[in-house]
């Protein structure tokens, strides 16, 4: 359910905008290739405290972008997980110096595709190199330098998000005090992959696509919009569609033969038509591929995967999401507790299917305010490195 402690919000934000790796200096990706200068959008809510001991990185899905909270100039929406930050809320920015980043790739201020290249001037297209979830956490490690941030309180995200909470584990073990993965996976199964095949096919087989270089035409809308429409069914459950919609029709007469009769129809219509609004069609193929190469047991035995990680982990799993099943959930714990870190797992029982990791606030709320306190409390204590001692379940916290 849609609720929270607190109904405060961050209030007005301003989205910030750091710039790096200027030739000679560009940053190495995991392909081999260079790229430079990048600029990463961000937003900070709340204070940074004097020791920079607070600092807790959000890293959004793949729809997502660096607001977060609060309200941007002239929106009347605020950020997509400002149930989850502000005062008094399950990211607490009162006690809590939080970072929101736009991904490396993304279209929302981040260098991505549709940027220039400042060798041609023009727009990058699919000239963009391939950049992978691990590009992406490094580009964010440098922004987090930025600020004068040695290591972080804790890095939480869902989806992709929970990808790059994961990643940050890996690359960069003695900088996180605390992860929290929220519905993701050690690596994509064969049907994540082939969902996000699907998205790219029909952004690919839009007429105006024209093999990326569509910048300053018409857009391939309808392919994006297609490809958005098939994310979303991924992102919903059984349970929670039939209860949303129905089988209830639109109007009374059908206005055409296959017009959007039902509200189902219509509901995903919707939701593709604004996608192809905010979001850039290239940007969407580079981080599906991401998502799809994301595979952190690749050449490792799981009980090596977390190797040497310090941090407290806090995995939660939603019962109806079939998109990331519990399952791969349960894995990331298996592999922390054969690493000898400190994991514990929360699975909700929810019926918002994927969707749940934004809607589920309550609970979410609960077991996220209790952990973040436990972490920063304890600091380098000798418990640091320690397994539980097994999974630890619980459906209502």
């Amino acid at each position: 359910m849609r609720m929270a402690g607190s109904t405060q919000t961050v209030g007005n934000v301003k989205t910030q905008f750091f710039t790096f790796a200027e030739p000679p200096g560009e940053l190495l990706l995991e392909s081999g290739e260079k790229l430079g200068p990048i600029t990463l959008a961000y937003e900070t809510y709340g204070r940074l405290n004097d020791e920079k001991s607070n600092a807790v990185l959000v890293v959004h899905a793949l729809s997502g972008d660096a607001h977060a909270a609060g309200f941007l100039e002239g929106e009347k929406s605020p950020g997509w997980w400002d149930d989850m930050i502000g005062p008094g809320k399950g990211l607490d920015t009162e006690k809590y110096f939080i970072i929101s980043s736009n991904v490396l790739g993304g279209c929302k201020g981040s260098t991505g595709p549709g940027s220039t290249d400042p060798r041609t001037g023009k727009r990058y297209g699919l000239e963009f190199p391939i950049v992978t979830i691990k590009d992406m956490v490094s580009a964010q490690s440098r922004l987090i330098e930025s600020l004068g941030i040695q290591r972080l309180l804790a890095v939480v995200g869902g989806s992709m998000g929970g990808m790059q909470v994961l990643q940050w584990m890996v690359s960069y073990p003695d900088r996180v005090r605390a992860a929290i993965p929220i519905a993701t996976t050690l690596k994509h199964a064969p049907q994540q992959i082939a969902f996000d095949e699907v998205g790219r096919q029909a952004i690919m087989a839009d007429s105006n696509w024209k093999d990326g270089d569509y910048y300053g035409g018409p857009l391939p809308s309808k392919g994006l919009a297609v490809a958005r429409m098939v994310g979303h069914i991924t992102y919903m459950s059984d349970a929670s569609m039939a209860q949303k919609f129905g089988r209830r029709l639109k109007v009374e007469e059908r206005p055409s033969k296959f017009g959007a009769d039902f509200e189902v129809e219509g509901y995903l219509r919707y939701r593709g038509d604004n996608f192809v609004k905010r979001f850039d069609a290239n940007s969407y193929l580079y981080i599906t591929k991401a998502m799809d190469y994301f595979d952190l047991l690749a050449e490792r035995r799981i009980q090596d995967v977390f190797g040497g990680v310090r941090a407290r982990v806090l995995v939660i799993a939603f019962k109806s999401d079939w998109l990331y099943p519990a399952y791969q959930s349960q894995e990331i714990v298996r592999a922390c507790k054969l690493a000898g870190v400190d994991a514990t797992y929360c699975e909700i029982d929810s019926t918002y299917g994927h969707d749940a990791f934004l809607l589920e606030v309550e609970e979410e709320t609960h077991l996220i305010r209790h952990f973040l306190r436990t972490a920063a409390s304890n600091g380098d204590d000798e418990r640091y490195g320690r397994a539980s001692n097994g999974i630890r379940a619980q459906n209502h916290p």
